[in-house]
């Protein structure tokens, strides 16, 4: 993908009004809190016994009330707590109540518990992109609380065309983003796929291959179609188009965790750190 970019007139004082703007809260925010805070502390009810207190039966109280009435499954938003989903279903405890494994994060309300490839569990955001396949340009992110990939595909095609004007000609994407309904609205729009059905058996294998899908469906396919490709496999190209993306992200320039709290603050972060990439991807192609 090629592009021209040339500052529209008038670009240079909208500019300096931004970064005046950004210093002057800068220096109110240093009045307001002192100097030598940087936003990122303990807050002061962690010391209070009585505040802490207050603040775990607060969270008990949501999730009491969440487990009476669920909260939509709606992906622009939070959605359930941490724990209180099973299999897609929403979970209970025997009494009808909150399951013992539900849990809500004191700092962050919003995040919610994310599988980390080590077997561990952080409270965290869900944070993908979709990578131009020639000179690695984010051309759509998302951010969500959901751990689960596969919602995030069908967002992340609309922005793809919302941005491009037309659909991509091929997508790939690992295991997380395979699922039957993401497969048919692939093949609704033309859009050529190449998403693991199923995480490698080892790695000379990029599919387990069609028998462990029901016959006749689309995972099957899709297994039947990497393992033939083999080698050529056009799903390989994950591994020099996206995967050095996150790389350079995080080893390059050191993300290794967003500074703020609350869905719509980290969104607008993640935002930034994929501008960020994009810009430097197109200063170093002008040099």
């Amino acid at each position: 993908m090629g592009a021209c970019w040339r500052p529209r007139r008038g670009s240079r004082p909208r500019l300096s009004a931004w970064f005046a703007r950004a210093e002057a809260t800068d220096a109110e925010e240093d009045r307001t809190h002192g100097p030598d805070r940087r936003g990122d502390e303990m807050p002061d009810w962690v010391a209070n016994k009585a505040a802490r207190l207050e603040r775990i039966r607060a969270a008990k109280a949501t999730l009491e009330a969440e487990a009476k009435k669920p909260p939509p499954q709606d992906d622009d938003r939070p959605g359930p707590s941490s724990g209180m989903m099973k299999s897609g279903k929403p979970d209970r405890g025997p009494d009808g109540g909150p399951p013992d494994r539900a849990q809500r994060n004191f700092t962050d309300p919003d995040s919610r518990i994310q599988p980390m490839r080590s077997g561990a569990v952080i409270a965290g955001y869900n944070a993908q992109v979709a990578v131009d396949g020639a000179q690695q340009i984010i051309v759509a992110q998302r951010l969500q609380t959901s751990p689960t990939d596969a919602r995030a595909l069908a967002p992340l095609l609309t922005d793809i065309r919302a941005v491009l004007r037309t659909n991509p000609k091929e997508v790939s994407a690992d295991a997380g983003y395979c699922d039957e309904k993401n497969l048919a609205h692939l093949a609704r729009r033309r859009i050529a796929a190449y998403l693991a059905p199923g995480r490698a058996r080892h790695s000379q294998t990029h599919a387990a291959g069609p028998r462990r899908w029901p016959k006749g469906s689309r995972k099957a396919a899709m297994a039947t179609k990497l393992k033939r490709a083999g080698r050529r496999s056009r799903y390989r190209l994950r591994k020099q188009v996206v995967e050095p993306v996150f790389g350079q992200i995080k080893h390059a320039r050191g993300f290794r965790q967003f500074l703020l709290r609350g869905l719509d603050k980290v969104r607008a972060e993640w935002a930034m750190i994929c501008t960020v990439h994009n810009l430097l991807k197109l200063a170093n192609a002008t040099r």
